[in-house]
């Protein structure tokens, strides 16, 4: 999985060999939206094919997003509505377009304005790998913080009084991390790994989309 600081890459220059074929990837986020306006965004773009994913992304392991991963080639550009439609979180977008460039694709956000294949693209995302550093390091250092309270009170670990979004949020974030395991997690929150189970519905989704060694395989 790339890292954060792996993605400082992007400041590198492009390949110097760009194909000018654009692949676009489109995604609705409930049953009830309609992908349509994505699907023309794209068009107009430039886009020679369109992989659309019609299912939730919390819900679904995007099929469609794994196919365009795949289908892309050196020298290609991924080209994406909206930051929304393609990464899950701030680190999620930082690891996937860091694998891209890793592999030679550029990536293009429609909306933001944003192309890994200028400088001013590249600059943004090293903002953006540095910003997702930080919040990694502020929710570390809130879980030491909450564990050495809990020392404090003469209490190591075990199952809060509530769990909190804050619990949740920090366990999302460390699931997709192929180096933590369900119960090493549930232990540095103080929580059993079937509360994690239980208060985060796609957790066996999360877990897959960490375990998959690179985006140029169907999987992830």
């Amino acid at each position: 999985m790339t890292t954060p600081d792996d993605a400082f890459d992007l400041l590198v220059a492009e390949p110097a060999r760009l194909t000018e074929i654009r692949i676009g990837y489109a995604r609705v986020s409930t049953g009830g939206q309609k992908i349509d306006r994505q699907l023309d965004a794209l068009t107009a773009a430039g886009c020679r094919r369109i992989f659309a994913d019609k299912k939730s992304g919390k819900t679904s392991a995007r099929p469609e997003l794994q196919a365009c991963h795949a289908f892309l080639a050196a020298g290609d550009t991924l080209v994406v509505p909206s930051l929304d439609r393609y990464g899950r979180s701030l680190k999620d977008l930082v690891n996937m377009v860091g694998e891209l460039r890793g592999r030679g694709i550029g990536f293009t956000s429609l909306h933001e304005r944003l192309d890994t294949t200028t400088p001013g693209g590249r600059m943004v995302f090293h903002v953006f790998a540095a910003l997702a550093e930080f919040i990694r390091e502020l929710i570390v250092a809130g879980t030491n913080e909450g564990l050495a309270a809990a020392r404090a009170r003469g209490r190591v670990g075990g199952r809060p009084t509530v769990v909190n979004a804050d619990i949740i949020r920090a366990a999302r974030d460390m699931l997709p991390n192929p180096d933590h395991s369900v119960t090493s997690i549930a232990k540095l929150l103080g929580v059993s790994p079937g509360t994690l189970y239980n208060h985060i519905p796609d957790l066996q989704e999360l877990r897959a989309a960490g375990a998959v060694p690179a985006l140029g395989t169907a999987g992830g």
